[in-house]
Order: C-alpha cells, then sequence, then structure tokens
C-alpha cells in the first residue's frame, strides 16, 4: 500500500488527533441515544407523535443561530470553552430526573433547546481548534473520520438508548449521556495544544458576528463548495420526505426503513475512511461534485419499485452524501484565518444543514400530492445541476488546497 493508503493510520498515531476522535465517538454515542429516547419519552408521557417530533426539532433549531453563536468559538479559547461546554451539558441532563409526567414536559424541552445550542458553539469550537491540531494534510482524513465515528454511533446508539429506555426508563438515558460528555470533557483536556488569546475583530458585537459570513460569501473557493452543500441538503431532505411512499410501493412494512438506515450509515462510514485519499487525489472541489453526482443517481435509483434497486440507493446515498459536507467542511478549515474560524465554520453548518429540515417539512407536503416516482428523478436532476458547476475548473486565483496534490516520487 501507497503511503497515502495509510494517511488515516497517520491520523490515528496522532495523539491528540487520537484523543479528539475518541471523545467523538464518546459524545456521539451518547447523543445518538438520547435523539431517539427522547421522541419514545414524550410519546410515552402524551400520546402525541407531533410533540415527539418536536424534541429533534428543539435540538436542530439552534442552528439557524449558528452565525451568533458561532462568534463565542472565536471570543475566547476553544480548549477550555469544549470542557465547560461538556462539563455544563452534563449537569444540565440530570435535572431531566425530574421528568415524570406531561406537565413536566417543558424541563425535556428546555434542555434539548439548550443542548442544541451548545452542540452549535461546540461544533464551531471544535472545527477550529481541530485546524490547530491536526496538520492541513490530514484534515480531510480527520473529517473523514469524524463522520465515519458519526456515523457508526448512529448504528449503534439508538439501539442501545432504546433498549436502556425500555428498561429503566428516560432518567438513565439522560444520565449515559451525561457520563459520556464527562469522559469527553477529560479527553478534551488531554489534548496538548497551545491557544494564543483570541483577537477581536470588528469594531461591533454585530460588525464581528457577521464576519464570518462575508468571509464566506466573498471566497471563492468556499462559497460555491457550501451553498452546494446547502443545496444538496436541502433536496436530499425532500428525498428522505418520500421514504415511507418508497416502502409501500414495494409492499414493505414501515420497518423496513431500518435496514435501508443501516445500510446508508454503512455507505457513509466508508467514505469516511476513504475520503482523505479522494480528496488529494480529486481536489475538494471534483470529490464534492462526484458525491453529489452520485447522491443524484441513488436518489433517481429509489424509484425503481425493486429491492434491489432501492437497497443499493441506500448505500449509495450514504457513500455520496456526506462527499461535499466533508469537502466544505475541510476547505474552511484550511482557508479561514484562526481569529474567524469559529463563526465561519458555525455560518457554513447553518447554510448546509438548516436547508435539510427545510427540505424535510416541503417534502412532507409534496409527497401526499405528487408520485415518489416522478418527483424522485426530478430532485435527482436538480443534484446534477447543483454537481456541474463543481467539474468545471477552479477559478485562476484560487488557492492550491482545491487542486490534487502531486504524487511524491515514493508514491505517496
Amino acid at each position: 500500500m501507497t503511503t497515502r493508503t495509510w494517511s488515516v493510520v497517520r491520523v490515528l498515531r496522532d495523539r491528540d488527533a487520537g484523543l479528539y476522535l475518541a471523545g467523538v465517538v464518546v459524545s456521539g454515542f451518547g447523543t445518538s441515544a438520547l435523539w431517539l429516547a427522547s421522541g419514545i419519552w414524550v410519546k410515552d408521557l402524551t400520546g402525541s407523535d407531533g410533540l415527539a417530533a418536536l424534541c429533534l426539532f428543539a435540538m436542530w433549531a439552534p442552528s439557524l443561530a449558528g452565525p451568533l453563536l458561532g462568534t463565542l468559538a472565536d471570543r475566547t479559547r476553544r480548549k477550555p470553552l469544549l470542557i465547560w461546554t461538556n462539563l455544563t451539558l452534563a449537569a444540565l441532563l440530570l435535572t431531566l430526573f425530574a421528568v415524570d409526567s406531561a406537565d413536566r414536559l417543558w424541563i425535556l424541552f428546555s434542555v434539548l433547546l439548550v443542548y442544541g445550542t451548545a452542540g452549535v458553539v461546540h461544533d464551531a469550537a471544535e472545527a477550529a481548534l481541530v485546524a490547530t491540531v491536526v496538520d492541513k494534510s490530514l484534515l480531510g482524513d480527520f473529517n473523514g473520520l469524524r463522520i465515519t465515528a458519526n456515523e457508526g454511533m448512529k448504528l449503534v446508539a439508538p439501539l442501545a438508548g432504546a433498549g436502556l429506555y425500555a428498561a429503566y426508563g428516560g432518567p438513565s438515558v439522560a444520565l449515559l449521556d451525561a457520563v459520556t460528555f464527562v469522559l469527553a470533557a477529560v479527553l478534551c483536556a488531554c489534548l496538548r495544544v497551545r491557544e494564543t488569546a483570541p483577537r477581536t475583530t470588528g469594531t461591533g458585537s454585530g460588525t464581528g458576528t457577521t464576519e464570518g459570513a462575508r468571509f464566506l460569501w466573498r471566497h471563492d473557493h468556499l462559497r460555491p463548495l457550501v451553498l452546494a452543500g446547502g443545496t444538496t441538503m436541502l433536496l436530499s431532505g425532500l428525498s428522505s420526505a418520500t421514504l415511507y411512499a418508497v416502502i409501500e410501493g414495494l409492499g414493505h412494512s414501515p420497518a423496513y426503513a431500518g435496514p435501508l438506515y443501516v445500510l446508508q450509515g454503512v455507505g457513509s462510514v466508508t467514505v469516511g475512511l476513504a475520503s482523505g485519499p479522494l480528496l488529494r487525489r480529486l481536489g475538494e472541489r471534483r470529490f464534492a461534485a462526484y458525491g453529489i453526482a452520485l447522491t443524484a443517481t441513488a436518489t433517481a435509483l429509489r424509484a425503481v419499485p425493486a429491492d434491489p434497486a432501492v437497497l443499493a440507493s441506500a448505500v449509495a446515498n450514504g457513500f455520496g452524501l456526506p462527499c461535499v459536507l466533508i469537502a466544505a467542511l475541510t476547505a474552511v478549515q484550511r482557508e479561514t484565518p484562526q481569529e474567524l474560524l469559529g463563526r465561519t465554520a458555525a455560518t457554513a453548518n447553518t447554510l448546509m444543514f438548516a436547508p435539510t429540515a427545510i427540505g424535510l417539512a416541503v417534502g412532507a407536503a409534496l409527497v401526499e400530492q405528487v408520485d415518489h416516482r416522478a418527483l424522485l428523478p426530478t430532485l435527482g436532476l436538480a443534484l446534477l445541476l447543483t454537481a456541474a458547476p463543481l467539474f468545471r475548473p477552479a477559478p485562476a486565483n484560487q488557492k492550491s488546497q482545491d487542486r490534487p496534490a502531486p504524487s511524491s516520487p515514493s508514491g505517496a
């Protein structure tokens, strides 16, 4: 194998990168367990599907304030911020032991809202700190491994959370999540990273908050990647809303969604492991473009009323969808000055992930009016149109990170 093939091993051998990934695995397990158990908890106490769905919304809603919340990650040192965010969430989760009836659900929803808010700050600080901890040449590998860790946890943690809830109730899942946050804080405290005092930029708080957005919009390399990511996630949300219509068309029960989610997770884990070498070979624009094109193919393939086609589309979608997200985040970390990185990363996350919720909401209404066998190929075509500009040559003034790195004489 070439040295490039072993880039994942190089990341894992780095002490700080390994600690960071361990923290991602630990906290990701707790988060994935809680998001499923919280919905079951609300459903059991109220019998309401709508209120149960609000759990996920409460955790996602703060992402809309990403540019503002990301400012916190640029106003203080990132390592202490991550440690205290983890410990604060651990303490806050213990308040869920008081939720024992429907009239106390406001505690759960309040915790989930704070949970989501802290998550936005955490992600912004993490993106900025990782750019300091990990060598720039390995950022793509690291971000791919992070996707692998997150998706891997999504394959096992929800089942563990549901089982723990069934055996001991919601507070036990909250306790599990709290413990994972404490462990993540300990792992973060072990990082050997030296941070200088942050420089404040801008003349006022509002100006400082928008600087990341302005930097992102004016950057000829980052803007198309982030916009393509947001468009892809919007169209993916629309596509996801057709899931149960597709399953019904195959003649299966809704439980068939389980294997499809697992296969999609397998695809995401695979691309996470391969992303570093692929980014170096293709460059960020083409890596993203090929991923979006594969997602387009998977989306159209779901319209075929045959099990092999739908199962294959789940794997292909899992492989293709994360590509533009990995490419965009890696580019943001490489191209953004450290003093702006928290705000820029948070803004990029908002632009890329918030459209998912919009797509799901619109898709839920659209699937009742339009046959999914006509809708899905249309969405596939829209995804291909999204990918097309990224296949074109990069602007002449674009930084070199977007171009594939030349092979070394040793074939590394």
